[in-house]
């Protein structure tokens, strides 16, 4: 088998042999077949590695037509021509105010979040990227991902302010065409227009919800940095149009590809500026230059008092080109257009700076409640005694923020304070005091279920000075928090505080998550819970008369599926996390919705990695979400008798798995030992080898779970329970989907996943364990080279409990499938994938490769000889790294017994002859030449394999 097409052309074959033998698993025959010429010598691990290229290559290629796929058409003119359309058909009927409420209100605020998905390189994310632009996948996306980069938190800092820079460009181009149409329908008023059509925020360096090594100093100077870039590209706005340049106007396309500093020196002709503005642009040019300087100083070691006074003490002094506000510059831009030939640029970066301050965007801070707790409790229980869920808690935090005085705070204070969350605080202070005083500031509060935690949350804004500037965003994503959030909003939103506060920021703000919701609830019942919370913020937002108060939703999802990223089209990907029904309970109250999205580290980053995919994602946005609501009333929200018995039916199944110790089992089989490392933020606990043996589900988080189960070949938490859950109702849950907008976009992410789904090769893995297949491969003399390890590892493997948990997982999913093909059976089909029997074909290779390199390592770990117990290791621990992918600590454990660099005899000058040592350093060279060095080699190669697997999925976890 030399080529993809020969992996695929046999696995077609094998598979026709399971209407023979159902039982028969073609994915673990393939690759048997190419573990026998591995360990027979006729196929070397470079050959493996030339199949593997080649399978990658068409994963990218798959990866690219994919987003292309989900934002075409991308190039520059035609979008700029679609948003042009849809701003005229949004100015047909001369409604001057009309027009004005509808683009000086955000579409849709993104955010550029960065969990760890940073798979591809830098080189493949450019070639996806100019492949997706342009629409010419071909062979020049085929980058190998043997050479990664290590990924730190300043890597993807650099990466989500690249993005930004693109989506501000793309949003440019969009405001000076609202700013266009509106010169032509109203000549004398248009230039009262403030257009704002997206709203862009990060929250990378901000979010301190389960890691520990960003500081109160990383934060200060990654907004500084943010804040230097943005200066940087204000002027080059300008510089589109200034005379200079000796151009009046441009295209769209030029304006998308040359604005913006994305990819360019923004400040190139912003340097010789009209003197009408030159002075604006010098005072930006003079701002960006102290920030830059600032951001240095705070991004040094700032442990020693005398080093943090001396930078704290710069950043608060009074300096002439200090800037924390550009409401004075914003007003003298607006003044300079009346009348000004160049009145359209002039506003344009007006608009950009009211809709991002000082910074690439507005920020998102993130704690978790327990941090709140720690901070509260010493003020309200100092005994420790108290539930802060309970009313006495409620009724002692309603009088500790009533009584609540504003405090000074300075650097000093925030640099000896050990609380988390007041740490954050304090941060905040200062940099709405210090930095951007303009821009507010969001508070996320992970796992967030007590009105108490909310109102703890207000009360630090309000001690340090900062509550008209912060907006506290409670996160539902736990089911404890799904299930009671409902109950959670109306006693919060009654409170007479809270309500003050609202009304004061003009917008009560929550967050709903996809990551432990998907999970732990499942992806389709945590939509819908999700679904049904958003119109109980609704009902709680009318009930309680907070009449113009808006509703600022942020749904964070990821990328895949399993974090609740309709792969179907950008339609459903915005409309699956926030769906119509919900829209329309706040539309019936008269309530305005901010929807905020996210968009999720290297994945999320793509649809903004060129000019034109950003703004043809915007423009794709701006087209959805100005579409007109659906009129007719969808049955999914009438006929509840079967929708919620169907979400229940579907959410105990899911219970049921997370429940389940084999499930739990297979699922951590081999640790994280399948994914590549993708991100600054630690995948689980550091753990020791016993804890590996029996890993909590709870140990790993969403992202590394989700992406454990693309690897194993089933995505479990998209797609079981459904076929379950249909049950006797079959027919009438048929009917009622066919019928029901929603069910059909619930439909198409299950018929999304099961095109990517294999239960044979989750069967697959579990052979790996089966003490029965060790020794039954060597019989009758087939291997004769590989009895001794073959037999070591049945025997190794007698009392292994993963090859049954396995089993028992792919019979329990086999059934769920068997009755999901007769629900979609009686459904619409799903549109047609080109190429999809080629793309399962391809996937089934991928794992039977993976397969034959696991088995290639287990042989070889097994063959090595024993060594002295040394470090509380001994070989046996260091066979089960081995069978648990923990290869980096099991070469690391085998270097260290069998190492080649000590000194030789010949280093020494000493004249007495010795016969001794005879071939001991030779013997240890060997071991590591034979096999240290192939098991390294070979996991390095099944690393490469999981990308390509995940390039298919579209998404990493």
């Amino acid at each position: 088998m030399n080529s993809a097409d020969d992996l695929r052309a046999r696995l077609a074959s094998l598979h026709e042999r399971t209407r023979e033998t159902p039982l028969f698993n073609p994915v673990f025959q393939l690759s048997l077949d190419l573990s026998r010429e591995i360990e027979g010598g006729t196929m070397a691990l470079e050959q493996v590695a030339s199949l593997i290229a080649e399978l990658e290559c068409e994963a990218l290629q798959s990866r690219a037509a994919r987003l292309h796929r989900l934002i075409a058409p991308v190039a520059a003119d035609d979008n700029a021509a679609a948003f042009r359309a849809l701003v005229e058909a949004s100015a047909a009927d001369g409604n001057f105010d009309a027009f004005r409420a509808t683009w000086e209100r955000p579409l849709l605020h993104c955010v550029f979040t960065a969990h760890p998905t940073f798979l591809m390189t830098t080189a493949q994310s450019d070639a996806v990227a100019a492949a997706a632009s342009s629409g010419a996948v071909d062979a020049s996306v085929c980058i190998a991902s043997a050479e990664r980069e290590p990924v730190t938190l300043v890597g993807e800092h650099e990466e989500a302010m690249a993005a930004m820079r693109r989506a501000a460009t793309a949003r440019d181009a969009m405001t000076t065409i609202i700013l266009d149409v509106a010169r032509e329908c109203w000549p004398r008023q248009w230039q009262a227009v403030r257009p704002m059509p997206f709203r862009l925020a990060s929250w990378v360096g901000y979010d301190m919800d389960g890691r520990t090594d960003i500081s109160w100093a990383t934060s200060i100077s990654f907004r500084l940095t943010e804040k230097a870039e943005r200066l940087r590209g204000y002027p080059a706005v300008l510089s589109q149009y200034l005379p200079e340049t000796g151009r009046g106007t441009v295209s769209q396309s030029e304006m998308v590809e040359g604005s913006g500093a994305a990819d360019s020196d923004p400040t190139t002709a912003s340097r010789s500026p009209s003197p009408l503005w030159g002075g604006i642009v010098e005072q930006l040019h003079a701002a960006e230059s102290l920030a830059r300087d600032m951001a240095t100083r705070f991004a040094a070691d700032l442990d020693d008092p005398g080093d943090l006074a001396t930078a704290a003490n710069a950043l608060t002094a009074d300096h002439p080109a200090k800037l924390t506000s550009l409401a004075t510059l914003i007003a003298e831009l607006e003044a300079m257009a009346v009348g000004h030939d160049q009145a359209t640029a002039l506003l344009t970066l007006a608009a950009a700076m009211r809709a991002d301050g000082l910074g690439m965007g507005w920020i998102h801070f993130r704690v978790n409640a327990a941090q709140l707790h720690n901070a509260i409790r010493r003020r309200i229980d100092p005994d420790n005694s108290l539930d802060l869920a309970s009313g006495t808690a409620l009724k002692r935090m309603r009088k500790l923020l009533a009584e609540a005085k504003p405090l000074r705070s300075n650097f000093a204070a925030l640099a000896i304070e050990s609380t988390t969350a007041i740490r954050q605080f304090l941060s905040m202070a200062q940099i709405i005091h210090h930095i951007d005083g303009d821009a507010p500031i969001r508070m996320l509060i992970a796992e967030c279920e007590a009105p108490t935690t909310v109102l703890a949350a207000l009360y630090f804004a309000k001690l340090f000075g900062i509550d008209n500037k912060v907006d506290v965003s409670p996160l539902f994503e736990t089911e404890t928090a799904l299930e009671h959030g409902g109950r959670f909003l109306d006693s919060l939103l009654a409170e007479p505080a809270y309500q003050d506060y609202a009304r004061t920021r003009g917008r009560v703000a929550i967050q709903t998550g996809f990551s432990d919701a998907g999970r732990f609830v499942g992806q389709l019942p945590a939509a819908l819970a999700i679904e049904r919370l958003h119109g109980r913020l609704a009902r709680a937002i009318q009930k309680n008369r907070l009449t113009g108060v808006a509703a600022l939703i942020f749904n964070t999802h990821g990328e895949s599926m399993g974090r609740g990223a309709h792969p179907a089209g950008m339609a459903d990907r915005l409309r699956y996390p926030m769906s119509s029904w919900a829209l329309a309970q706040f539309a019936h109250g008269g309530t305005c919705v901010e929807p905020e999205v996210s968009f999720q580290g290297g994945d999320g980053y793509l649809f903004f990695r060129t000019p034109e995919l950003a703004l043809a994602t915007l423009t794709r946005i701006a087209e959805i979400e100005r579409a007109p609501d659906p009129a007719a009333e969808d049955p999914f929200y009438t006929r509840t008798d079967l929708s919620l018995d169907f979400y229940r039916g579907i959410r105990a199944v899911q219970r049921d798995y997370l429940e389940s110790r084999s499930y739990t089992r297979a699922i951590t089989a081999f640790g994280l030992g399948l994914l590549n490392e993708t991100g600054s933020r630690k995948s689980r606990r550091q753990s020791d080898l016993s804890a590996d043996r029996e890993m909590n589900l709870r140990q790993i988080r969403a992202i590394p779970h989700n992406s454990v189960l693309q690897q194993l070949g089933y995505p479990v938490n998209v797609i079981a329970g459904v076929g379950t859950a249909a049950g006797e109702d079959l027919e009438a849950i048929a009917d009622l989907i066919a019928a029901s907008p929603r069910g059909l976009m619930l439909m198409r992410m299950l018929h999304a996943a099961n095109a990517l789904a294999s239960i044979k090769s989750v069967a697959a893995y579990g052979e790996l364990f089966n003490s029965a297949y060790w020794a039954s491969r060597p019989y009758r003399g087939a291997e004769d080279a590989l009895e001794r390890p073959c037999l070591a590892l049945a025997e190794h493997l007698m009392g292994d409990d993963r090859n049954g948990v396995f089993r028992g997982l792919a019979s329990r999913l086999r059934i769920d499938g068997l009755k999901l093909n007769r629900l979609l059976a009686r459904l619409p089909e799903a549109e047609a994938v080109a190429g999809r029997e080629d793309m399962r074909r391809s996937l089934g290779a991928l794992h039977a490769i993976r397969l034959a390199l696991m088995q290639h390592m287990f042989l070889k770990a097994v063959q090595i000889p024993a060594f002295s117990r040394s470090n509380d290791i001994a070989r046996d621990d260091v066979i089960e790294m081995v069978l648990t992918l923990r290869i980096d600590d099991a070469v690391t454990q085998l270097r260290r017994a069998y190492p080649v660099s000590e000194p030789e005899i010949a280093d020494f000058t000493v004249t007495e002859p010795t016969d001794y040592p005879d071939d001991g350093a030779a013997t240890y060279a060997g071991i590591q030449t034979a096999y240290i060095d192939p098991i390294a080699e070979a996991y390095a190669l099944t690393l490469r394999v999981g990308a390509a697997i995940a390039h298919h999925f579209g998404a990493h976890g």
